[in-house]
């Protein structure tokens, strides 16, 4: 089993907490830091988070969001093999070539060791501010997800649709390895399972307990058999809620999980002191 720490970039007060965090996650034994995304917190909003009972989200306008691709490269430049996930990028309201240079860029300058969660959005607040149409986003996605693999493929880049106009270019650094940068589909919601059996590399599920994961798999088999795709060649990544122990991440990994995520704010008020303790009484386990 890898575990992960998320999230590293959100209420923190110091590049110094950021760096901090993660040099002890990499000497511990934690393989992979993840970072929540969003540019603005509105005062108050109508859209709905999907994933709390009251559908807000737990962040005040005022929470510390440091961009995740920035506060990775802060990551990057000072460990040495922690991977990087996003968990999730919003890629339906960024610039799709921007983004597809950035994620190049934070791979190039990691040596490879980026992750680029990926997610549609529910923030329409958020979408209005960033002057995106908040409407087919779903559609917006997916059709950035294929264009960005072409301008990380190195070839001459050609791709029209009712979104993209992009012919004759390359771009350059393209990712480390040869299969391109992972991309890591997030949430439950909407065409999730044919999103992940179509575009992804792995599936980051916001559940925080085995059951709850392994009414996701059977689903997921099935899109996988009609898509003609191996379950097995998805990485299944879940956010652990703490409890349970050791028996708990046996049966994440029995129900498929191949990543427990572990949150940071369930690591008590001395995040530092709980990371070390997860690390001595989880991780040396496993």
């Amino acid at each position: 089993m890898k575990f992960g720490l998320i999230p590293v970039n959100v209420g923190v007060k110091s590049i110094e907490q950021i760096v901090g965090y993660s040099q002890l996650a990499e000497s511990v034994g934690i393989e992979s830091v993840w970072t929540f995304e969003h540019v603005i917190v509105p005062q108050d909003y109508a859209s709905k988070y999907p994933y709390s009972a009251d559908g807000k989200m737990g962040a005040r306008p005022e929470t510390n969001f440091v961009d995740p691709l920035i506060a990775l490269t802060a990551i990057a430049a000072n460990t040495k093999t922690l991977l990087l996930g996003t968990g999730v990028n919003i890629v339906s309201q960024a610039n799709p070539m921007f983004l597809a240079k950035q994620a190049a860029s934070l791979d190039f300058v990691s040596g490879g060791r980026f992750m680029l969660g990926a997610g549609i959005g529910w923030l329409q607040e958020e979408f209005d501010a960033m002057g995106v149409p908040f409407e087919r986003r779903g559609a917006r996605f997916d059709d950035y997800i294929i264009a960005m693999k072409k301008v990380w493929s190195g070839e001459v880049v050609e791709h029209q649709s009712e979104f993209i106009n992009w012919s004759g270019f390359k771009s350059y650094p393209v990712p480390a390895k040869k299969s391109g940068i992972p991309i890591i589909m997030g949430g439950t919601k909407g065409k999730i399972y044919e999103r992940v059996v179509r575009h992804g590399d792995g599936w980051f599920l916001p559940v925080d307990n085995p059951e709850a994961l392994a009414e996701k798999m059977a689903p997921l088999a099935a899109a996988c058999a009609a898509e003609g795709r191996d379950p097995d060649s998805i990485e299944i990544s879940c956010m652990w809620n703490m409890q349970g122990g050791i028996d708990a991440i046996k049966a994440f990994e029995d129900a498929g999980a191949s990543r427990i995520i572990v949150p940071i704010f369930g690591l008590g008020k001395d995040p530092v002191a709980g990371l070390t303790e997860f690390a001595e009484t989880i991780i040396s386990k496993i």
